[in-house]
């Protein structure tokens, strides 16, 4: 099946639920975007894959204008209902995809994405997308999960994330990162690395993942080597996984 479906059929049925994520809803990362951005008050915002919504609400009140762009349409939906709920009356929604957007050259001050890229699968022209988009000394604040550099947890992240989430394509490493950025034109002019705590529970029930689905995936991470439990702080409790740590970047890159 097309990658783009499955994260349409994936993001459908669980858009509600990404609305109300506390991940994505009350993450420090939010925060740190608005602290990293420069804006005047003036500035025209496009919130790429928009999600639940939560980045572009965060914007509103400092922007002029948001364009809060999704590929599927119940998300778009339901990140229309909670951001319209809070007020906000400077956000328009458009339905459209990463890689191919609806939009001419120059359109945006500032292009944000927020744990959204590991779901492209032509993510090099996601960047160039962003690029052509942007006004001359645009800003891209970019916010993803992102995987160790050593291949053994980059594997190990990459499995257990497709295995909950058929419509997981990748998550990068931050050496992966910063070459496609500085390839297709831009300058990294800050970056900012977190941890990240993933609740075993809440973070497969967010995807409906079957009963037979978890179990699965809790067998493959009881099978990993200690060294990989150990790097992700994996929590393991009567042989159930609790809890594992990832990490994740916030970059400000800015278009040459």
């Amino acid at each position: 099946m097309d990658i783009k479906k499955d994260v349409q059929k994936q993001f459908g049925k669980s858009a509600d639920s990404y609305v109300s994520s506390p991940i994505h809803k009350k993450g420090n990362d939010l925060l740190k975007l608005l602290e990293m951005a420069t804006m005047t008050g003036e500035e025209e915002l496009l919130d790429v894959a928009t999600g639940g919504g939560h980045t572009a609400n965060a914007f509103a009140s400092t922007v002029k204008k948001v364009t809060a762009m999704d590929l599927t349409p119940e998300m778009l939906k339901a990140a229309e209902r909670f951001i319209l709920g809070n007020g906000h009356q400077n956000v328009v929604f458009k339905l459209g995809d990463a890689e191919n957007m609806p939009f001419s050259d120059w359109s945006f001050d500032i292009v944000t994405c927020r744990i959204a890229p590991h779901h492209f699968p032509a993510v090099d022209t996601f960047v160039k997308e962003v690029h052509r988009v942007l006004k001359p000394s645009g800003q891209f604040l970019l916010d993803d999960n992102v995987v160790p550099e050593e291949d053994d947890y980059d594997v190990f992240y990459n499995t257990i994330e497709k295995q909950r989430d058929y419509s997981h394509f990748r998550a990068w490493k931050k050496s992966e990162w910063l070459k496609m950025l500085e390839m297709n034109g831009f300058e990294i002019s800050e970056m900012h690395r977190f941890d990240k705590s993933f609740q075993f529970e809440s973070w497969c029930n967010r995807m409906n993942l079957p009963e037979r689905e978890k179990d699965k995936l809790t067998e493959y991470i009881l099978k990993a080597p200690q060294k990989v439990k150990e790097k992700f702080k994996v929590s393991i409790v009567d042989d159930h996984v609790n809890s594992f740590q990832g990490e994740a970047v916030i970059f400000k890159a800015v278009k040459r």
